[in-house]
């Protein structure tokens, strides 16, 4: 990859091993490669945690907040599933909750053998899920993303999410699980009425561009329609080709609204709002690149993939939180940052939780659509055959 950024960003391929010494980690406190599957850690577990979990017949995950968060965070249900599996203990595990319809797409669920099932029950999700549902468990894990540090071992950092998550169940567990990075799990995608609909009348033919326009902070995150054009406009004249965008907002409230726009003389552009994440996860594997700003949406467009782990490339935008940390890890996920991201990426810090104000007012406004496209451009080279 040898696509520069202006001064002041940086390109972050997603396939970049960060080496511990780079950035600020905690150590793991033992070489993960040279522990065997199954085998103890040189670290005592959590004797309490151990004991409830390994009588445990049912698990329930349960999240109800942000989407990124949840989404970033079934790495931490995949570690306790391994390690119960590696202790061959059979529970059935059931998802509760607005993202219960994802979570099943992971592989993260069972079936009972029977209708009720036997032992403890066990809930794992974030605060608000564990609030609705954990009453009448014995052992709640939270799963807050501000806990787990940036681990490092074997001489390698891991920074994002999945990896923080799923390396602290693995210490307090106390047996190396198989899990190796990426850590996080996919989403299982399929065929889809809404989706050959859009085919159907001609919005996934040539090229597709996925761009997201959903968040919770748009003052701060919004990257704007007319970038977003701009964007499109210079891959498809770059390729040269018509090419298609996609513009995916968040839930308004009113259900799904689709609007065709005027087309530009490159673009033929269509607003997609409202759209269930369950129907997003269909969609995405189709678009042949995906840019989005940190947020959920761009987190469930690089974990849904296609048959055969098929799916785009994801260009997630940071302005002002790490680059690093709020991805998913996969080798298709990538960042275009600012300096401020770095520096958050580099010292494991958070400008939310640190109180750390900017030392310029740092927007979106700092990624220029040309030089997006120029990285876009290159990332799709990449995959065509």
């Amino acid at each position: 990859m040898t696509a520069v950024a202006p001064a002041g960003i940086g390109f972050h391929h997603g396939s970049l091993v960060i080496p511990a010494g780079a950035v600020h980690t905690t150590p793991l406190g033992y070489d993960r490669d040279s522990v065997p599957i199954g085998a103890p850690l040189p670290l005592a577990p959590s004797t309490e945690l151990v004991h409830r979990l390994s009588r445990c017949g049912e698990i329930v995950v349960a999240f109800a907040g942000k989407l990124g968060d949840s989404l970033l965070a079934l790495s931490g249900v995949r570690a306790v599933l391994d390690w119960l599996r590696l202790r061959s203990v059979r529970v059935a595990v059931r998802a509760v909750g607005p993202y219960a319809g994802l979570i099943a797409r992971a592989g993260l669920i069972t079936t009972p053998e029977a209708a009720t099932p036997s032992g403890w029950r066990a809930v794992i999700g974030d605060r608000t899920g564990i609030e609705s549902h954990g009453s009448e468990a014995a052992v709640c894990l939270v799963l807050d993303p501000a806990a787990p540090p940036c681990w490092s071992t074997d001489g390698r950092a891991h920074p994002d999410l999945p990896a923080r998550h799923y390396l602290a169940l693995e210490r307090r567990l106390g047996i190396r699980l198989p899990g190796t990075a990426p850590f996080a799990p996919t989403f299982a995608t399929g065929p889809n009425d809404l989706v050959e609909e859009l085919r159907s009348v001609g919005w996934l033919g040539g090229l597709t561009i996925g761009a997201i326009t959903a968040t919770s902070w748009p003052e701060r995150k919004d990257y704007t329609t007319q970038r977003y054009v701009e964007l499109a406009e210079h891959i498809a004249e770059a390729q040269p080709t018509q090419a298609r965008l996609l513009l995916i907002g968040g839930n308004p409230g009113e259900g799904l609204r689709i609007t065709a726009e005027a087309p530009r003389r490159h673009v033929k552009v269509l607003r997609l709002d409202g759209m269930l994440a369950d129907h997003l996860a269909d969609l995405f594997p189709h678009c042949h690149l995906i840019v989005g700003n940190d947020t959920g949406l761009t987190h469930l467009a690089a974990m849904a993939r296609g048959r055969e782990y098929s799916g785009p490339p994801v260009i997630g935008l940071y302005a002002r939180h790490s680059h690093s940390k709020w991805r998913a890890g996969l080798p298709h996920h990538h960042a275009v940052a600012t300096d401020l991201s770095d520096r958050m990426h580099q010292g494991d810090l958070c400008p939310v939780r640190d109180s750390i104000a900017p030392d310029t007012d740092v927007q979106m406004d700092a990624f220029p659509p040309t030089a997006l496209a120029q990285i876009g451009l290159e990332l799709l080279d990449e995959v065509r055959p």
